[in-house]
């Protein structure tokens, strides 16, 4: 899903204005006044906002432009309900409600349906959860969820996972003072000993590869690149680059 494109859904957006802070305040003072061209003028100045929110989104739809009118009403939503008072920015109360209401469009309306059944499965899981929770203080199981609700353990699993909307792992969840924290920070990579040491003596048979082999491998493994492509970018043919990917394959694959 491209966004830079030069238009969506009739908008030009190569002639997007965008506002100051100051400039927001002011319209949005004049809004609250019942300023209905300050309203249009507010939308407008803060449609680069909505693009780059939908940016987070790219690859879950095909239909850009009507994900674009999704965001907008989110922008508009955010208009509405801002309020001036608040020692916050506009962009900063705008964007989560521009994602809450794209989020719920593509729950809506994704492609892959979920079974009914399936849903109220979920439905009773989570309610479960919530009843055992106040009653315990703690969290449950799934196991305690399973036969709360007089269901198999991997029936709840299957449930609770269908009605779960993918998060991306650069979605931020913590930012103080521009030192933002995201998702991807707080997982763990699963490394083991064993993989761990492993991933050194990788490192280090790779270390002992002379500068031709390792751009090759650079360039094949880490930017994509097709044979010929490489063989372009160093100066050699294609059949010398498949030679020397194999040999240095090989000699990774020995130490």
């Amino acid at each position: 899903m491209q966004y830079n494109k030069v238009e969506i859904s009739g908008v030009n957006t190569a002639r997007l204005v965008t506002l100051t802070e100051r400039e927001k305040t002011e319209l949005l003072k004049k809004v609250r006044a019942g300023d209905k061209a300050a309203r249009k003028t507010l939308i407008e100045g803060n449609l680069r906002l909505v693009l780059s929110v939908l940016q987070r989104f790219s690859g879950r739809t095909d239909q850009p432009d009507d994900i674009f009118q999704v965001g907008v009403i989110g922008l508009i939503k955010a208009i509405d309900n801002f309020d001036t008072a608040l020692d916050v920015r506009f962009s900063t109360y705008a964007v989560p409600m521009i994602a809450g209401e794209v989020r719920r469009y593509l729950r809506d309306f994704k492609p892959l349906r979920v079974s009914r059944s399936l849903r109220d499965t979920a439905f009773r899981a989570m309610q479960a959860k919530e009843e055992l929770t106040a009653g315990t203080g703690s969290e449950p199981t799934v196991e305690q969820i399973a036969e709360h609700i007089g269901a198999d353990r991997e029936e709840v699993i299957a449930a609770l996972e269908s009605v779960t909307e993918p998060v991306s792992i650069y979605e931020p969840v913590y930012s103080d003072a521009g030192d933002t924290l995201y998702l991807l920070d707080q997982l763990g990579d699963g490394s083991t000993a064993e993989s761990w040491l492993e991933e050194m003596s990788i490192k280090d048979a790779i270390a002992s590869l002379n500068e031709r082999e390792k751009t090759i491998l650079y360039l094949r493994y880490f930017r994509g690149r097709t044979q010929t492509e490489v063989a372009h970018s160093i100066g050699i043919s294609q059949a010398q680059v498949s030679r020397l990917e194999k040999a240095a394959l090989e000699e990774i694959r020995k130490k």
